[in-house]
């Protein structure tokens, strides 16, 4: 299938214009029957187009900040569970409770229980005939971590021992930014619906539709032939007029 950069839906509008101008030039001599491509319907779908252009910047433009609120969100995410861990640990909690919570850390922060093995290991015990099935346990996409978060609250809930003094370790507070990590990845889920709303709206007013700019010109473009012939003043003046 046929791609087309950004660039080219800019251009592919420009050329749409330089052929509606053409057009009006042609005065009374160019009257068309089908709808599409008479004057005050090309220069409505001109601005259609020209408007999709507008809401494709301003989607990806709210797309962007909303990614780039997220991963400022989530990036002191591992200091923090650091603190937490160390504040766990020097609590009187029981040590089963501290090996539970030791999973969800680990799990928030990426990282194995046990080192991964090296080529020369696995080859070594694959030579014994032992299996090696090392399972990458890396749960580092955002919607990962707020689940394995929310885990982790739920268990230092139900744990008295764990009650630090400082209020960013509370599991209240936990709990708050554990909403707020959740909002932002909210806004991110629904600033690239919007997105993807806008970049199909251009595209079938460009290209891909049967009243897309490309089919619009093309079918213009075949009405002047006939109307001027191949190789008349009018028809070669916008014949080079490319729209795709």
């Amino acid at each position: 299938m046929t791609t087309i950069s950004e660039s080219s839906y800019a251009k592919n509008i420009a050329n749409f214009e330089s052929l509606l101008i053409a057009i009006r030039s042609f005065g009374l001599a160019y009257n068309p029957v089908k709808e599409s491509i008479k004057i005050p319907a090309m220069e409505t779908l001109l601005a259609q187009a020209n408007e999709s252009l507008v809401e494709y910047a301003t989607a990806q433009s709210a797309y962007s900040t909303s990614v780039d609120a997220q991963k400022d969100a989530f990036k002191p995410i591992g200091q923090l569970i650091t603190r937490v861990r160390n504040a766990l640990q020097a609590s009187d909690s029981t040590a089963e409770n501290n090996q539970t919570a030791e999973t969800i850390f680990r799990k928030l922060q990426g990282q194995r229980a046990s080192a991964k093995l090296t080529k020369e290991e696995k080859a070594a015990m694959e030579a014994e005939g032992k299996t090696v099935n090392q399972i990458s346990v890396s749960q580092m996409g955002y919607s990962d971590r707020i689940v394995n978060m929310r885990n982790a609250i739920s268990l230092l809930s139900t744990i008295p021992a764990y009650n630090p003094n400082e209020e960013e370790l509370k599991v209240v507070a936990l709990s708050t930014l554990a909403d707020q990590l959740q909002e932002k990845n909210t806004n991110v889920t629904s600033a690239f619906v919007q997105l993807t709303v806008a970049r199909n709206k251009r595209k079938d007013i460009v290209r891909d539709s049967d009243k897309s700019l490309a089919k619009t010109a093309s079918d213009a473009k075949a009405y002047i032939k006939s109307l001027f012939g191949t190789t008349s003043t009018e028809y070669k003046q916008i014949s080079k007029i490319s729209i795709n």
